[in-house]
This record gives C-alpha cells, structure tokens and sequence, in this order.
C-alpha cells in the first residue's frame, strides 16, 4: 500500500475520533455526580454510586467480586435504571476519551512521519540519468504496472478466432459489451489482462474475462461479464463458476466483481464505469 493510501486512512480515523472526542467532551457536562461500581453476589448484581473523590474500588474487576466493598458507594434501587445507566455511561466516557485522545495523537503523529520524505524519495528525487542506473530496492507503481502488463499470459486457447470486436487498446475481445468495458478501464487507467489464465487449486485452468491491478495494494482482481443471463444454462453455469471461485478463495466484493446482462437489460456503460470508479478510486 502506498504511503498516500495509508495517510488516506489514517486522515479518515483521525476526523471521525476527532468528531467523536468532541460529541463526548459535550455529553461530559450532562452526567450524573459520582461514578458506577458493580458488585456481583452469585447471579445477581447490585449497583453503587461511589463518590468521585474516594480511592477505594477504583480497580472494578477487583472490586466487583470482593462483597467486603459493598460498603462503599451508596446503593441503587433497581427501580432506578436511568441513573445506573447515566452512571455507566459517565464511566465509558471517561475511558473513551482517555484513550481516543491517545490514538489521535499517535495517528497525527504517524501522519507527519508518513508526510515527511521517506525511503521512496531516494529514487523518486534522483535525476533522469542516474534513474536509469538504479535498481531500486522499492519499485515505483509505475515500474510494477509495466512489469505486470509485460508478463503476458498470451493466447488463451479458448479459439482466439472468436475474437472479432475490437478495443482502444488495440486488442480483439469476444463480445460488444466486452469492448465496452475494455474501453471503460482503458479510460480510466485500470491496468488488465484479457482471458488471462488463472490455476484453479484443482489444477484447472480458469479464463476470468479481465484480470485486473489493483495498483495501490497490488493485487489482481477478476472481472467477469455475464452476458446472457436469460438463458437458464448460461446462468446455471455463471453461478458455478461463482462458486467455484468461492472455493479457490476468490470472492465477490473483495477480488472478485461482475457485470451482466440480458436482451431486455442491456450493459449500462456508465454504471459500469461508476462501479470500476467506486472500487478503483
């Protein structure tokens, strides 16, 4: 993952705890006085309100099975839940703020080592002719794309003649909607293969119709288009593959997506693309 992409979420963490710790710091002026203990006698538990200022019983899991401190803190009738519940509360606020004031200021300051020039740099600020002597020992995205792009599976053997609709990239693909998409993810600069083959566990060899890069984390995901789902063999058949995809550890909405289509619901180019856009971008 690229360092943008982990500032990305940590500035994400940081705005909702900084949100939060806000909501908490104003719930803090509504609390009851005092704080909660709990003592457990058997199965049945009683509830106190303690007095802020003692130091007794401020370890609770000690406290809550010792019944010697059941003299400390006044006893609440079970008929007042609201108060044990504010109590409760009070209590996690408390804790909540102690240690989400802790992890934000660890996050910012992850964030300003994460901003800073880092090990990357090295190569990124050296000029043109000394790029082209180094090796570096971090390859740049733009270095793994192409390696991965050069390391052409080549023909998949499911009869290439097949293969008559033409793409921007300059290759030849099965089908109008395949083109489409094809289109779609050369627009948007989503590195693929096209039937590239994948090992099964099994041994058998699978042909997703796009093998994707995912560039940030550097993972393949596979695309396929279903395209005649009205027809009951065709959709018996891509749900097995589904399945069978399942088995070899490929999942849809995690490494594994979909288009379809049928004579009445022809592919939409544009929810296409704002699929592609929404797990791309």
């Amino acid at each position: 993952m690229r360092k943008t992409e982990i500032i990305k979420e940590l500035s994400g963490r940081a705005a909702l705890l900084k949100k939060e710790i806000k909501k908490a710091e104003k719930a803090s002026a509504s609390f009851p006085e005092g704080r909660l203990r709990v003592s457990h006698s058997g199965k049945k538990e009683r509830f106190y309100k303690v007095d802020e200022n003692k130091d007794e019983g401020k370890d609770e899991n000690k406290e809550e099975n010792n019944n010697k401190k059941d003299k400390f803190g006044v006893y609440i009738p079970v008929a007042e839940k609201k108060l044990v519940a504010e109590l409760a509360q009070k209590d996690y606020n408390r804790e909540f703020l102690r240690l989400a004031t802790k992890e934000l200021k660890g996050i910012e300051k992850s964030i300003r080592a994460l901003s800073a020039p880092g090990a990357d740099d090295a190569y990124q600020k050296a000029s043109t002719t000394r790029k082209e002597l180094i090796m570096p020992y971090i390859i740049t995205d733009e270095m793994f794309v192409k390696e991965w792009l050069d390391n052409k599976p080549g023909e998949s053997g499911l009869m290439p003649e097949g293969r008559v609709y033409d793409t921007r990239r300059g290759e030849k693909v099965r089908s109008k909607s395949e083109s489409i998409i094809a289109d779609i993810l050369y627009d948007l600069g989503i590195p693929y293969h096209y039937e590239k083959p994948l090992c099964l566990k099994n041994g058998r060899i699978r042909y997703p119709d796009f093998t994707l890069l995912d560039i940030p984390l550097r993972k393949e995901i596979y695309f396929e288009h279903f395209g005649k789902l009205e027809e009951w063999d065709y959709a018996c058949d891509a749900m097995a593959k589904i399945e069978e995809y399942k088995q070899n550890g490929i999942f849809l909405g995690k490494n594994l997506i979909f288009t379809y289509e049928t004579s009445n619901y022809p592919l939409s180019a544009n929810a296409t693309r704002e699929m592609l856009q929404a797990v791309f971008f």
